[in-house]
């Protein structure tokens, strides 16, 4: 093979460490551990980085990808753990960066009729490591509704609701948590779940029950924390709340994250 110049390998004079570099929104299938049928397929966009010191112009974009090749056509929990410190080794780093986002899908049953509909939660797996520490997350992106107990208390004829997101992050003190558990978890503090199919019976029970549930954004970080906190082998949380006003131009927001 040819002997080409290794451009990225070549000094650098401006003496500046860059924190983090390499690759993003690169789309790869991977295998995800399920609760009720032991694993499902799904596709995540996976961004990979290093630390590059300061005496190096450059780091080699390719070896990410080769690293991630190396596992074959499908990724599972295992192999993602290893890639951190696979990437220091091929890179010569020492600290390693890596983010995969994809969406979980869950049957889920209507309240009253039972039909079954597929909900679409997005996870993100977000791992820091180096030979000394590593470090990872489990962040889950969980739609709610919401229903203002203010718009309630002076209101003759109901109370405005929205929809809302809540972004839930974990870090576990032991065993893993199944995502379905956390999805879990925040639903419980809404005023009620999103479905994907809901028949008319449905929706009159998601709608009462809404009303009889009435948070604001405030009481929906405060009741998913409270419940973390109850929670074992969580070690820390940041429960972010977003609601999509109904009858504002603007967002209502809200977070909490556990100290320490």
């Amino acid at each position: 093979m040819e002997n080409l110049t290794d451009i990225q390998s070549q000094p650098d004079s401006r003496n500046l460490d860059i924190d983090r570099v390499g690759v993003k929104d690169l789309k790869y299938p991977i295998r995800i551990r399920d609760k009720e049928k032991s694993e499902q397929s799904t596709v995540a966009t996976v961004s990979m980085a290093v630390d590059l010191p300061k005496e190096f112009k450059g780091t080699h974009m390719s070896r990410f990808v080769e690293v991630l090749n190396s596992h074959g056509p499908v990724l599972d929990v295992h192999s993602i753990a290893q890639l951190p410190a696979e990437m220091l080794d091929r890179l010569d780093a020492q600290r390693a960066h890596v983010e995969l986002r994809f969406p979980f899908f869950l049957e889920k049953p209507a309240p009253v009729t039972k039909k079954v509909g597929m909900m679409d939660y997005e996870v993100i797996f977000d791992i820091d490591h180096s030979p000394e520490d590593s470090d990872f997350i489990v962040t889950v992106l969980v739609p709610v509704t919401t229903l203002c107990p203010c718009s309630k208390a002076i209101s003759a004829y109901g109370a405005h609701n929205q929809r809302g997101v809540v972004t839930y992050a974990v870090r576990f003190s032991g065993e893993p948590i199944w995502i379905e558990d956390l999805v879990r978890l925040v639903e419980k503090c809404a005023s009620s779940e999103l479905y994907s199919l809901l028949k008319r019976p449905d929706e009159k029970h998601v709608t009462e029950e809404a009303y009889d549930n009435p948070v604001f954004v405030e009481d929906l970080v405060r009741n998913v924390a409270a419940a973390s906190e109850k929670q074992t082998g969580i070690a820390w949380y940041r429960v972010e709340a977003e609601n999509f006003e109904s009858i504002h131009n603007h967002n209502a927001y809200a977070v909490i994250e556990k100290k320490g």
